[in-house]
């Protein structure tokens, strides 16, 4: 029998499932895929909260509703770091990242289209849950090295010790269940 910790994020309550990470630790899922109510409200709240971009940047994968969703209601595009290389893409940026949900390492990239649409350009880093940070720190340095102008980093939750960073914009916390 499933357990859930049950939240409410943009004024609508939501059950996240449970799930052991080690031995130690639980974490509460939260998947945004295929939640269009929770998608379109979050963002409009997110959208209240964040500072002027010109382009969204995101991770593949969970956060690519959220970056379409926030650049419908801005009128703003979005750029997707991908897992891997595309033959389209040429001469793509690279950088590594190992965060607590994958537990092991990826490569994320951005292509040469992708880096042309962040050059010279104010970026918003978003992603879904923002958790140890690692995932963060791996956009942060391909935004850098593409010439974008991080002006926030932004996600619908900060899990554990995320929620007290001063440098990161989101909804709600999400705790950590330890055993």
């Amino acid at each position: 029998m499933s357990e859930f910790y049950t939240m409410k994020i943009a004024g609508l309550e939501r059950k996240l499932e449970m799930f052991p990470v080690s031995d130690k630790l639980d974490i509460a899922a939260f998947i945004i895929f295929g939640d269009v109510e929770l998608t379109v409200a979050g963002c409009a709240e997110l959208l209240k909260k964040v500072p002027e971009f010109d382009v969204i940047v995101t991770p593949e994968a969970k956060s690519i509703p959220m970056a379409y969703e926030m650049s419908r209601q801005s009128g703003k595009p979005y750029v997707v770091a991908r897992k891997g290389v595309k033959v389209y893409m040429g001469n793509p940026l690279k950088t590594t990242v190992t965060s607590i949900t994958t537990q092991k390492e990826q490569t994320l990239y951005l292509g040469e289209s992708d880096v042309a649409a962040l050059r010279d350009k104010r970026v918003l880093i978003l992603d879904d849950v923002i958790s140890t940070g690692e995932s963060l720190i791996a956009i942060q340095k391909l935004v850098k090295e593409a010439g974008g102008i991080e002006v926030a980093a932004a996600a619908f939750l900060a899990e554990g010790d995320a929620a007290k960073r001063d440098d990161i914009i989101f909804l709600e916390p999400l705790p950590l269940f330890f055993k």
